[in-house]
């Protein structure tokens, strides 16, 4: 176990539930506790990432930022699972749709996440790794899409290390984008492969939940605003989901 408080954790021991939502904006961290937590606590703002404790429907829960990218959900990840025994992170975030039939505002389910990262070479693995979400989050999401109505999707998604990459301007940068697509990726996200893999290695669970920001294909798009406070589907199957974690059936 890693000493706490840690590097970039100021929480005391204890602080953080059992599972932690974790979106990429620490406004849309803010949003959650505020909106669907009972009795919140910061619990750190080291660096502007906020974390909150509070309760829904009598279930400890935890919520904090992760920052955009790899190397930060890494970093705080690896923090919550191996200093603050927090076993179940269900990332919250947005993605850029590939595929014609889904939708803005869509859900997406990161059964895997195939990546550009070198993140997997710090395991010292042969050859290359699968990285996979946690079967039971995974169930356990769609049991609560479907029983809401909410459109969803369940499938890979691309975990990439870069945003505005070289290629934007050039016409064969799209290459990559079709390649994706021909093999069924659905979206485009940053973070779901480190967080999957450091889930792995340490024995714990994480799921990506994403709501369809974007959409690289048709060029629709949403406001900063309606990202931070509209996404709100994905919150309550990511809340619900850790009721169920609390008090299986």
């Amino acid at each position: 176990m890693l000493a706490t408080p840690t590097p970039h954790i100021s929480a005391k021991p204890g602080d953080f539930g059992k599972t932690v939502l974790m979106p990429g904006d620490p406004l849309r961290a803010k949003f959650i506790a505020e909106n669907f937590l009972e009795n919140p606590v910061l619990v750190n703002n080291v660096r502007g990432v906020q974390g909150y404790t509070g309760t829904y429907k009598g279930v400890r829960v935890s919520v904090m930022a992760s920052g955009m990218g790899m190397p930060a959900i890494g970093i705080y990840s690896h923090e919550l699972y191996n200093g603050y025994g927090v076993e179940n992170i269900i990332r919250v975030g947005s993605a850029g749709a590939i595929q014609e039939h889904i939708h803005l505002y869509d859900l997406v389910f990161g059964q895997g996440a195939c990546t550009d990262s070198n993140w997997a070479s710090q395991f010292h693995l042969p050859g290359t790794f699968a990285p996979i979400a946690d079967f039971d989050l995974l169930c356990a999401a769609v049991e609560v899409a479907k029983k809401n109505g909410y459109p969803y999707h369940v499938g890979n998604l691309n975990s990439s290390d870069v945003f505005y990459g070289d290629h934007v301007d050039v016409p064969e940068g799209l290459d990559s984008v079709y390649g994706l697509k021909k093999m069924g990726v659905m979206a485009l996200e940053m973070e779901a492969a480190a967080l999957y893999m450091n889930a792995a290695r340490y024995g714990k669970r994480a799921l990506a939940i994403c709501t369809i920001s974007d959409h690289i294909l048709t060029g629709e798009e949403t406001t900063s605003e309606q990202r931070q406070n509209s996404f709100t589907n994905m919150m309550k199957v990511a809340l619900e989901v850790a009721v169920m974690m609390e008090n299986p059936a």
